[in-house]
């Protein structure tokens, strides 16, 4: 039986109520344990079948933890927000929980918020996974490789986030739907994963309070500081997975930026040939079976290279 999502009060910003899911009532001290960030606008439930992989499950504590601006995951005081908020606010969740050492894995901006984690504590991230990620800001060099236009894609959403208008009758358009399916899918989608995030996000996103929170999530995105000039301060290793079908960011931007781990233990980049944006969904057997002998390899207690 899967665990169900479950709030915790942390100080960040004032407070925030953080949404998280463990995959066992009491974790196991003697595993190690693996973060995990949802990609945008989805949730926890994002993650549910490496939650029913018994594989995973008897290997690794796995914890899921929804990011500013999504699921359940509510800040007290404030409406604004960056990744940055979502880092530090996660690593007080492990305080909160009393866990030390994680890895650190996340889809798309999972993986934005999964490495700035490493960076802000070096000493408790053993390794990050980055999924279909990519650790530039929405650049004009980030188009250039390939990638998509964000800020556009964004634009309607960021267009009316500092609208004051209350908006008691808001709720994402069938159309976002679509859009998100198609760009994290692509035709791995299916009638029943379609209905399910339709459901997903008019819950979670109805109403003033949800406009305010999917407006910010956009903001959020399409105005993110790049990492690229931060990644050699990164110690840990480095597992990246990028499907050759993404349609949002290319493997010719994770081929750049992943040399640019260069002080890392070891920075390895796994392609996944017809893989979607949200790899997944057609590569989850291939992620499964590196990221475990990843995850074994570095947990052990292998320093870096520095």
């Amino acid at each position: 039986m899967i665990e169900p999502a479950k709030t915790l009060l942390v100080p960040h910003l004032g407070g925030i109520h953080v949404c998280h899911r463990l995959s066992a009532p009491v974790l196991d001290p003697t595993k190690p344990t693996l973060i995990l960030f949802n990609p945008f606008t989805t949730t926890a439930d994002y993650y549910l079948p490496q939650f029913e992989d018994k594989a995973l499950t008897d290997a690794l504590n796995l914890v899921a933890i929804e990011p500013l601006g999504h699921g359940m995951t509510q800040p007290k005081k404030t409406e604004s927000f960056t990744y940055w908020d979502s880092a530090i606010m996660s690593l007080q969740l492990l305080d909160a929980l009393g866990i030390d050492k994680v890895f650190t894995s996340g889809t798309s901006q999972g993986g934005w918020i999964a490495t700035r984690m490493a960076l802000l504590a070096p000493d408790r991230v053993k390794g990050i996974i980055p999924i279909g990620s990519s650790m530039d800001s929405e650049s004009p060099q980030s188009r250039d490789l390939g990638c998509w236009d964000g800020p556009d894609a964004c634009s309607g959403l960021v267009g009316i986030a500092g609208d004051p208008a209350p908006a008691h009758d808001f709720e994402p358009e069938d159309g976002y739907c679509d859009f998100l399916m198609k760009i994290g899918y692509g035709a791995a989608v299916t009638p029943e994963i379609r209905e399910f995030w339709a459901t997903s996000l008019k819950k979670n996103y109805s109403g003033d309070e949800g406009k305010k929170r999917i407006c910010m999530a956009a903001v959020s995105l399409a105005e993110r500081d790049g990492l690229r000039g931060r990644l050699p301060y990164i110690r840990c290793p480095v597992l990246w997975f990028q499907g050759t079908d993404d349609v949002v960011f290319s493997v010719r931007q994770a081929e750049e930026d992943i040399k640019l781990f260069t002080n890392s233990a070891e920075a390895k980049l796994v392609t996944c040939k017809g893989g979607v944006h949200f790899l997944g969904s057609t590569h989850g057997e291939k992620i499964q079976r590196e990221l475990l002998e990843f995850i074994s390899k570095w947990s052990k207690g292998r320093k870096s290279v520095l």
